[in-house]
Formats: C-alpha cells, sequence, structure tokens
C-alpha cells in the first residue's frame, strides 16, 4: 500500500516546480513509510510514498515503461492487484517482458495492452494515476468499491491529485475553502458520490475512470451494481459464498511481510479468521489475530439496544479454535481522550468526522498492531454485503422514506447538531439535503422483473448499504490505518461476492429469520457455536465515565478560549451545558456533541479552512 500524488499542468513545464512536487509526496509519508519517488518531465509530474508489501526489491515507483515508438508511460500505484499473477501470464503470453515481480507493474503493462480498459481487468483494491507521454493525458482509475481513496482538483491548465486531500491541499493552487454542502457532508453521515467537502476538490468515485487532458476532463464509469436474476437454490448459494471466501481470502494472504487478522468475535471477523487460519495451516503458518478492547469492559460490561455482548469473550472463542497467536489491545480512557490522538486521527482524516472513540480506539489499534504486523485482514463490509444491521430488519427503515441507517442513529449514536450555532444549522438545512440525496441514490436501483414490492425494498436497503453507507467505513478504515502504515484489506469487498450476495433475493439472504444467513451457514463449519449463535454487535464504544470526564475538561478548556475560530460553528452555551452534564451518566450517544466540538475545534488549528455560510 502506498500514497500517490502529482500535478499536471499542460502550460507550464514543471522541472522547475520540484518544491511543490516534493511537498505534496512529502504529505504520503505516513502511507509510505519505505521509500519515496518522484518523476516531473514536462506538464507531468508524478509523485510516490511506498508501503513495501510484495516484491519488496522490485515495485519501486513511479515506474516508466516504454513503447515501440519511445513514448514512455509512467504509473503512480496504490493498493494491490489480488489476480495479478493471472495477468501477468496474459501479458507475458502477448509479448510483454517484465523487471520486476511487482503488481504494479502488471497494472503498468496491462495499461499499455488494454489502455483504460486495464481497470475492468484488476481484482483488488487499487488507486493508481498513469500519464500517458504519448497522449498527453492523464488516467485516474479507482477500485469498484472504492477501498483505495483517490482525490483530483481541475486548475485552470491541468490537475492536481492524491491518495488524500492533503497532498492536494498542500499546493498552493488549492483552495482551503469549505462551504455549506461541503458541511452538509460532514454533519448529515451520507456519503455523496464524488463529494470531497474542500470547495473545488472531487472523489475520483468507485468503479470510475477519470482521464483529463488538454480538452478537459471525462469520466467512464466501468462498474456499478446491477440487478441481475439470481437462479442458485439455498444450497447452492451456501456452496458458492464459501467457493468464493476460500478463493479470496487465500489471494488476500500473498505477501511479503507479517500478515495478521482483524478478529472482534462477530461473525464476519471470525469467519475471515477462521478460513485464513485453515488456509495458513495447510502451508504450517500460524495466523496471527488482534482485538481492540477497554479497561475493565467485559467485567463492567452493560448491554444497550445496540450491542447485547462484550467481544472479548468471543474473541477468545474463536483465537482458541482456530489455533491464532493472539493479542488484545486494551485501551484506557486516558489514551482515548488523548488531545495528541484526536490531532492525529484528525490529520489522518483530513476532517473532523464526529465518530468520537470509535475513530480514535481504531488508530490506537492500528498502531499498536503496526508494531507486529504491516498487513492485516479485515471483516469489513460484511454487513451491508449479507445484511447484518438492525436497519435492515426495521420495519420503518425498510419503508424507505430516508437511508435506513439513519432512521435510529441519533437514538444511538447522538447528535452532534445539538452544540452547532442555531443559525448555521438553519443554514445547513440538513433535512432537505438528506431527502434529496436520499431520492438520488434510491432512483438508481433497477428493479428486477417480477420482482416483489418488498424484494425491490430489501434490494434497495441493500443497494443504499453498498454505494453509500460502505464509502463512510471504508475510508474511515483506509484513513486510520494508513496513518500508521499498516495495510489493512477487505475481503468482504471483493466484487464477485459483492455482485452474487446483491442479487440474491432477502428471502434468501434471511432464510433462517436471522442476519447473514448465507454467510453463517456458508462457514458454519469453522465457527465456535458461541460465535454462530450471537447477535450482531457493532464496534465497541467505551462505557467508562473517565473518558466523558476529560472529554468535559477539554471542552471547558476550549470554552475559555472564546475567540477561537470554532465559535463561528458551535454555540458556546450549548458546548457549556454538554461540559457540566452529570459525567457518569454520559452515554455514547450523548457526548457525542462534545466529542464533535472537539475535533471541529482541532480541525481549524490544523488547516485553517475558510468556512463559507452563503
Amino acid at each position: 500500500m502506498c500514497g500517490i500524488a502529482g500535478w499536471i499542468s499542460f502550460d507550464r513545464d514543471l522541472r522547475s516546480e520540484q518544491e511543490t512536487v516534493d511537498a505534496m509526496t512529502e504529505t504520503m509519508v505516513c502511507r509510505g513509510p519505505d521509500a519515496r519517488g518522484t518523476w516531473v518531465h514536462g506538464p507531468a509530474a508524478l509523485g510516490h510514498r511506498r508501503l513495501a508489501v510484495i516484491d519488496l526489491p522490485g515495485g519501486r515507483q513511479p515506474m516508466a515503461a516504454e513503447r515501440a515508438d519511445g513514448s514512455r508511460a509512467v504509473v503512480v500505484y496504490s493498493g494491490e492487484a489480488y489476480n495479478y499473477t493471472e495477468l501477468r501470464h496474459e501479458l507475458a503470453s502477448r509479448g510483454h517482458r517484465f523487471t520486476t515481480d511487482s503488481d504494479t507493474e502488471v497494472v503498468l503493462r496491462g495499461y499499455l495492452e488494454w489502455g483504460a480498459g486495464v481497470a475492468e481487468r484488476l481484482n483488488g483494491m487499487c488507486a493508481c494515476a498513469i500519464w500517458d507521454e504519448r497522449l498527453q493525458r492523464l488516467v485516474l482509475i479507482r477500485d469498484r468499491m472504492g477501498i483505495k481513496p483517490l482525490y483530483y482538483q481541475l486548475t485552470s491548465d491541468g490537475v492536481l491529485f492524491g491518495s488524500e486531500p492533503k497532498a492536494i491541499l498542500a499546493h498552493p493552487l488549492a483552495p482551503r475553502k469549505v462551504g455549506l454542502d461541503g458541511l452538509r457532508e460532514l454533519f448529515a453521515f451520507v456519503k455523496t458520490p464524488g463529494h470531497a467537502v474542500w470547495e473545488g476538490m472531487r472523489e475520483v468515485e468507485p468503479g470510475t475512470v477519470v482521464t483529463v487532458d488538454r480538452d478537459g476532463s471525462r469520466r467512464h464509469v466501468y462498474w456499478s451494481l446491477r440487478t441481475r436474476a439470481h437462479t442458485d437454490d439455498r444450497d447452492a448459494s451456501i456452496a458458492h459464498v464459501r467457493g468464493l471466501l476460500d478463493d479470496i481470502v487465500r489471494r488476500q494472504l500473498v505477501a511479503d511481510v507479517p500478515l495478521c487478522t482483524l478478529l472482534s468475535g462477530g461473525l464476519d471477523s471470525s469467519a475471515m479468521t477462521a478460513i485464513a487460519a485453515r488456509q495458513l495451516a495447510e502451508r504450517g503458518e500460524r495466523v496471527r489475530s488482534f482485538a481492540v478492547d477497554f479497561v475493565g469492559r467485559t467485567e463492567h460490561f452493560v448491554a444497550d439496544d445496540l450491542r447485547a455482548t462484550p467481544d472479548t469473550p468471543y474473541v477468545h472463542d474463536v483465537a482458541r479454535a482456530s489455533g491464532t497467536g493472539h493479542q488484545d489491545i486494551v485501551l484506557d480512557p486516558a489514551a482515548l481522550a488523548d488531545p495528541e490522538v484526536r490531532t492525529a486521527v484528525i490529520r489522518a482524516r483530513d476532517l473532523p468526522s464526529g465518530m468520537g472513540d470509535m475513530d480514535t480506539s481504531l488508530y490506537l489499534l492500528f498502531k499498536e498492531i503496526r508494531r507486529h504486523s504491516t498487513v492485516a485482514l479485515s471483516g469489513e463490509s460484511a454487513d451491508e454485503v449479507f445484511g447484518g444491521y438492525q436497519q435492515f430488519f426495521d420495519e420503518e427503515a425498510r419503508r424507505g422514506t430516508t437511508f435506513p441507517w439513519l432512521v435510529r442513529h441519533q437514538e444511538h449514536f447522538g447528535d452532534d447538531i445539538d452544540v452547532i450555532d442555531p443559525a448555521v444549522t438553519a443554514a445547513l438545512d440538513l433535512d432537505s439535503y438528506v431527502a434529496d440525496s436520499y431520492h438520488t441514490a434510491a432512483g438508481e436501483v433497477e428493479r428486477l422483473d417480477g420482482e416483489s414490492d418488498f424484494e425491490f425494498r430489501m434490494r434497495t436497503v441493500s443497494y443504499l448499504h453498498l454505494t453509500r453507507f460502505v464509502r463512510i467505513l471504508l475510508d474511515r478504515k483506509d484513513r486510520a490505518s494508513m496513518a500508521v502504515g499498516l495495510e489493512v484489506r477487505v475481503p468482504f469487498c471483493d466484487h464477485r461476492l459483492v455482485e452474487y450476495v446483491y442479487n440474491a433475493p432477502w428471502s434468501l439472504k434471511s432464510f433462517d429469520g436471522r442476519e447473514k444467513s448465507l454467510l453463517r451457514e456458508a462457514t458454519a463449519d469453522v465457527l465456535p457455536r458461541s460465535v454462530y449463535d450471537r447477535v450482531k454487535s457493532p464496534y465497541p464504544s467505551t462505557q467508562d465515565p473517565l473518558y466523558a470526564v476529560a472529554l468535559q475538561e477539554q471542552a471547558k478548556e476550549l470554552l475559555a478560549r472564546p475567540s477561537h475560530p470554532v465559535f463561528g460553528l458551535v454555540d458556546a452555551a450549548r458546548l457549556r451545558k454538554a461540559a457540566e452534564h452529570d459525567a457518569p451518566r454520559i452515554t455514547q450517544a450523548s457526548r457525542r456533541g462534545l466529542e464533535r466540538a472537539l475535533d471541529l475545534a482541532v480541525w481549524m488549528d490544523l488547516y485553517e479552512p475558510v468556512i463559507e455560510l452563503d
């Protein structure tokens, strides 16, 4: 995994702009701590920071390949192509000669052979930029599900691009402005395709190729979630899902560096870990697993509407059953509330995400894992693929008047708008923004001929999760992991699995009346009974009141600085009320405003954004 950045300026020779190119590239050092490189020639400048995972001696970037006419194509690439071995054989049979064992060279030579069509041949997670010297064009490619991020900003004579907004913001042509729609994206908990929050910046959408040349920019969608008839019966569907999982995990266990799994004790991560353990055992290897926990959580756990049980007992059941080399990463409230950790998380995200301790704990988990492993497999996205969240079974959420995850979002996670200035809230008009976004998204769903109203509603719920909600979580996981140089792979995002399960009818996905029925039965043989029977429990959040006390103290310190620019968005009186609440009674939902205000303040300190409310 790596970080990429670059600048195309058709009216300039960028060899005199090495300092700017270096500045953009160095913002990606967290994503690529092992090596750096830049390539600057005429109107094109490409930068790369490398996290070496496959072919450690080779694979250095930017990487160039020459055509017969002497023109070059140059690539900077972030990600993994899990089918690169097959593609390499195919390209070799077509006359290509390779000088490295890296998947990067496969992508580059695939471009020479198929042009931008190489995107459709890749199975994996990738974001790459290819400068075609002969055609004088830049090609930006992003994987189907949007696992790897890629941003760009058009200029008067070209384009800036980077793995993260910070790479673009390091360029003097990029304004640090955030308008009303950008703020709406921050507060609405929706993911508008292509929206990057920062004014003038865009995200290369998943499954999309963007090309930029002297005539402007063009978009080509090479993959989208399409409706197809599902003809397999229950047994065949279960067998097919298991066959896909075995193949996907086997492909994603390939690495030339230490590898582990993220284990939560839920169905998804447990199944993935158990399959990985079985496959590695065939090679005489043992998988390492890691789990996050909080001091005293299991002993003092209090069940709520989302989490009926603590994770740790189930984690240990899986570790014993699969024989993993397991380690719990136990966090205390002081670490979770540490202002330096909050700053690191905001810097990693480039934005104040508003996810509070669930972001800081994820960052701290990955930071500790990175001391032992370079690659981790995650169970992320299985809930979206197989239908694991409560809202899949909530009749109000199913009815289709807004995004399903928002129906009980405030009830479960709180309302961070509580601390925002009422005038700002009125200007945001989030209800209208969310409604417009929902109707646009729901309007994209294709209905199968003869599909019942109920099955179509459930198809729509699945579609919204797979094209909107999952992108929020994938971005969160990518930024938190790459901030410490850890590559996280997500087997459940393999497009073959996504396409197959998306088109299975809901009656099949929930044939036993429970969540994720297909996944549970497909992996029943490798799961401890306790995990097989366990009800879905989301990513954990601390219940320790000392965390809330620390937040309140930090909020009081912020209130002592009334001239801080955050009070252009945050209402001081509302924040003061939250800071004086009885701390032991503060829940995850009721502390959300505190976390959001502190995140916003750190973001403003780090990025000094110009906020435009009109």
